[in-house]
């Protein structure tokens, strides 16, 4: 009789073609889907691949650089379009169709439970909001996969957060997940499993932001469980897709179960160069001026975060002296966006709202920071020079809180009287 397993290993066994995997073994996989970005035909040598295993689980997403800033972007833009002609790539997804490639991933269904999935980018652990156990491996490993359809993985031990309670509308994903790091810090090697009753409260969004930002601790990969929330998520992205949702087993064995009360949460912010042990509650950080704020990146770009920060802005204007950048996740988002109206308010507030791409996230273009300056983020990382000098202090907060203290000019909790569900 095998072991009771936890979600990644019922995943990593399905991909191996066993029954049962156990924590430390190294197990061959197939892999169900490999997702190449724009920044990869820089690095790989993907001129020299005779052909792809199978192009119908091949994706190319144009997110990093994207429309090109420089020339040398242009010239990895037109092998990428070389390559996907050449090898009958579908999946393509240009300029003019493009995104953020986890928030792309989500749209088009190309994270389904139980599956494996792999991508270049580190948050790739973003798909295990869908019951995927996805995760972000170098240039060779994708090559590997590009021809062969297969790569290996360690199964790593599995930290279980249980959660309780009832999330309040003002808490949103990166609250949750800035005050895991704060309270646990550091989960390199491991597996992170998100379940418990808490889980009904807190929408596909926050999960995403939580699955997304699991790169930020160390994990492997962010899983969650495939409940009806996720379940409806992934049929309407993929309506006709067959997939074998995995769940962990009742007396699955864990390196630790942490017991989350959102009860108790509250809207966090993460100070200067990391979110682990580094994190506390927004009121005590209400001193700080800032000179941009960020609302956007595949953790907090989302549809809900947008309508999140436009309520907040509505009526409202940015505090003199500060620049706030908004980039949608996909062009998808801002369309949306644009439908709903999100995009004139946030624009009337005197936001900038910019093409979807992950240009500020990653200090590369589309807003990046001098030295000196002050920034609080809806990003994914803080750390020293991630957002351009680094000379600059970055602070990471939910898009509530930076929409909020864009108005501010400093570090700012959302008003009570806005009366803004998150």
């Amino acid at each position: 009789m095998s072991r009771p397993q936890t979600i990644i290993e019922k995943v990593l066994a399905r991909a191996a073609h066993r029954d049962a995997t156990e924590p430390g073994e190294i197990v061959a996989c197939d892999v169900d889907m490999t997702v190449v970005i724009d920044i990869q035909f820089a690095s790989l040598p993907l001129g020299a691949v005779r052909a792809v295993h199978d192009p119908d689980r091949v994706a190319i997403v144009m997110d990093h650089a994207i429309p090109a800033p420089t020339v040398r972007d242009a010239e990895h833009g037109k092998r990428a379009r070389t390559f996907a002609k050449k090898h009958g790539i579908t999946r393509f997804f240009d300029v003019g169709r493009h995104g953020i490639v986890h928030q792309v991933i989500a749209e088009q269904g190309l994270a389904l439970p139980g599956t494996l999935l792999a991508c270049t980018d580190s948050h790739t652990c973003a798909a295990g909001a869908f019951n995927a156990a996805a995760r972000g491996l170098g240039p060779a490993e994708i090559l590997q996969m590009l021809c062969t359809g297969r790569t290996w993985h360690r199964v790593p031990p599995t930290i279980r957060y249980e959660l309780t309670g009832t999330k309040r509308p003002d808490v949103n994903g990166k609250d949750i997940f800035l005050a895991i790091a704060d309270r646990w810090g550091d989960a390199t090697d491991h597996a992170l499993e998100f379940g418990g009753p808490g889980l009904d409260s807190i929408p596909m969004s926050d999960r995403r932001t939580i699955a997304t930002q699991g790169a930020e601790v160390g994990a492997d990969f962010a899983i969650f469980p495939a409940d009806e929330v996720c379940l409806a998520a992934v049929r309407a992205a993929a309506p006709d897709a067959g997939f074998q949702p995995q769940n962990p087993d009742p007396d699955a064995v864990y390196a630790d179960i942490r017991v989350v009360d959102l009860d108790t949460m509250e809207p966090m912010v993460a100070r200067p160069g990391t979110v682990i042990n580094n994190a506390q509650p927004v009121s005590e950080l209400t001193d700080v001026r800032i000179d941009q704020a960020f609302i956007g990146s595949c953790a907090n770009g989302q549809l809900a975060d947008l309508a999140t920060a436009a309520a907040i802005l509505d009526g409202q204007h940015v505090a003199e002296g500060v620049r706030l950048i908004v980039t949608p996740a996909s062009q998808q988002v801002y369309v949306d966006a644009v439908r709903l109206g999100y995009v004139e308010t946030l624009v009337e507030a005197g936001a900038v709202v910019t093409n979807s791409t992950c240009g500020a996230c990653f200090g590369y273009h589309m807003g990046l920071l001098a030295p000196g300056e002050v920034c609080i983020t809806a990003s994914t990382r803080n750390f020293r020079g991630r957002m351009g000098s680094t000379e600059a202090s970055i602070y990471m907060a939910s898009p509530a809180t930076v929409a909020a203290s864009a108005i501010a000019g400093h570090i700012s909790s959302v008003p009570s009287k806005a009366g803004v569900g998150v």
